[in-house]
């Protein structure tokens, strides 16, 4: 039996290598507390989902598979916590059954695996119960077919001839097999043969007629004779112990290929369910292919801080088809690592099939998805904050193929703002002309100026009239009393720090800011 809820045509890995440089990922964008989230808790089901969630989808008609598979979860939200659960507990079977600590000879293999299936026949009964309920209601061609699978290869007579050898293989009546004389007298040709019937005949029952069969009885005491009994006995159920096994271990595999697919799901069901219960826009993204360049997005936001804040969370829209650099610069807690925050969030959730925190997002699949974030000191660091970038950013680079997505946030700025411009101009320069689309929050004045700059420049030597900018500027928008609003709108980058509002913030709204001097530009990054 096949599951291919995540993929159409092949199995996940279950002890998938995770993507170099997660570990950066995942503390640079914060996705602990989004897959505790997920997974409301549960450790095991964190562990199951987490894979997924971290090995983005490379192509569109992947994500749009899950996606479609997600769309009946989502109708029917029971269906995933339920399938996730049966398969949990039909993998933990072997804990259930009561001669788990039996050895491994064929007698102990053989009812150890006749209980373990005993325990499987019941989750397999439910499973069918679950294709025959809900199958009918499913629209996606995943869930249809595992379903369908489902009832064809667990009809009711088949599940009622298993339970039938079940109980055949309790040997109500004995072990029963045929031998023949081999060399020297000894038996050969040794197979098992169906049981008697246990039931009797009434001429049996009173010893009348001439015996079927003859029979012979060990003595109490005869250990010799019992050892070669149990012998023979063994060599007559050794295969059948071995082809139980197999089958145990077979639907147990399957059991826990359903339990890692449907974690995914259940996760996204339940994250789902939580924004919706904050009041907070989702939506099913549109993939695009990786060469299109595409970046579209509504009321996008930071999907850990939407479930802390609820509906007062802060939104943001993201206009970027054609471009492959979103640079955002401007004042300190003004929004701008959130917004990058919450574009890898949301380009990570899209890539792995699941919902989108945004009313509408629309984006190429990326070839891999890195980070490089500012660290803070580390007093045990063997040379200087600025080596230790670099150093990140060799390797970074060496893990990078074109149509990859590099998120940059104050990266270079553990060094003066000339050389930190230029080192950072040289890597930005490189990266694009490479094919890596890049998303950067700098204070680096020059290095903003200077890019913004170019991508003019490019556009004025443009002979097509409809040509976009390949590169988007955002900052920090401001208020005319210069009250925050956490929202990024498109803007040049400025040479200021506005430290008026520092000053404000530190001496009081009533005092006088003294003249600020706005920084040139400086050239030739």
């Amino acid at each position: 039996m096949k599951v291919h809820l995540l993929f159409a045509e092949r199995d996940p890995e279950l002890n998938l290598r995770l993507p170099p440089r997660t570990d950066d990922v995942i503390r640079d964008l914060g996705l602990t507390p989004l897959l505790d989230t997920m997974a409301g808790g549960d450790v095991d089901l964190r562990t199951q989902l987490a894979p997924t969630v971290l090995a983005p989808l490379g192509s569109p008609a992947e994500i749009i598979y899950r996606q479609d598979v997600l769309d009946d979860f989502l109708r029917m939200p029971e269906l995933a916590d339920a399938l996730y659960r049966l398969s949990l507990h039909a993998v933990d079977s072997p804990r259930r059954s009561r001669t788990w600590l039996f050895g491994k000879e064929p007698s102990s293999v053989l009812r150890r695996s006749r209980d373990i299936l005993a325990e499987l026949l019941i989750d397999l009964h439910e499973l069918r119960t679950l294709a025959d309920q809900h199958g009918p209601r499913c629209s996606s061609a995943g869930l249809r077919a595992f379903f369908a699978n489902i009832q064809t290869e667990l009809p009711d007579d088949y599940l009622t001839l298993v339970e039938d050898h079940l109980q055949r293989l309790q040997f109500p009546t004995g072990v029963t097999m045929t031998a023949q004389l081999g060399p020297g007298g000894q038996g050969s040709g040794y197979v098992l043969r169906k049981p008697e019937s246990i039931r009797r005949t009434w001429r049996q029952r009173v010893h009348l007629g001439d015996p079927d069969s003859y029979t012979y009885r060990l003595p109490d005491r005869d250990e010799a004779g019992a050892r070669a009994l149990m012998d023979l006995e063994a060599i007559g159920i050794n295969l059948v112990a071995d082809a139980l096994a197999q089958s145990v271990d077979h639907i147990r595999s399957f059991f826990a290929l359903l339990q890692f697919e449907t974690a995914f799901y259940s996760g996204c069901v339940r994250l789902d369910r939580e924004l919706e219960t904050r009041g907070l826009p989702r939506c099913r993204p549109t993939p695009r292919p990786v060469e299109e360049l595409a970046l579209t997005a509504h009321d996008l936001y930071e999907v850990n801080l939407g479930l802390h804040l609820g509906s007062q969370v802060v939104t943001n829209d993201l206009l970027a088809d054609g471009a492959d650099l979103i640079m955002i610069t401007g004042t300190n807690q003004g929004g701008k690592s959130t917004t990058l925050r919450a574009l890898g969030l949301a380009q990570l959730l899209m890539q792995s099939g699941a919902t989108v925190p945004a009313s509408d997002y629309r984006a190429s699949v990326a070839s891999a998805l890195l980070t490089h974030y500012r660290r803070e000191e580390d007093a045990s660091m063997a040379s200087g904050k600025f080596d230790e970038e670099l150093a990140r950013m060799s390797a970074l680079i060496e893990l990078l193929e074109p149509g990859a997505l590099v998120l940059l946030n104050e990266s270079f700025a553990a060094t003066n703002e000339r050389e930190g411009s230029m080192i950072a101009r040289h890597v930005v320069d490189g990266l694009r002309a490479a094919g890596v689309r890049v998303g950067y929050v700098t204070h680096l004045y020059e290095l903003a100026a200077g890019l913004q700059e170019l991508d003019l420049h490019q556009l004025e030597k443009s002979t097509d009239s409809g040509a976009r900018p390949h590169a988007v500027f955002l900052r920090p928008e401001r208020c005319a009393d210069t009250e925050r609003t956490f929202r990024v709108v498109p803007g040049e980058p400025l040479a200021t720090s506005f430290g008026p509002d520092l000053y404000r913030r530190v001496f009081g709204d009533d005092q006088p800011v003294p003249a600020q001097k706005s920084v040139p530009a400086l050239k030739g990054a």
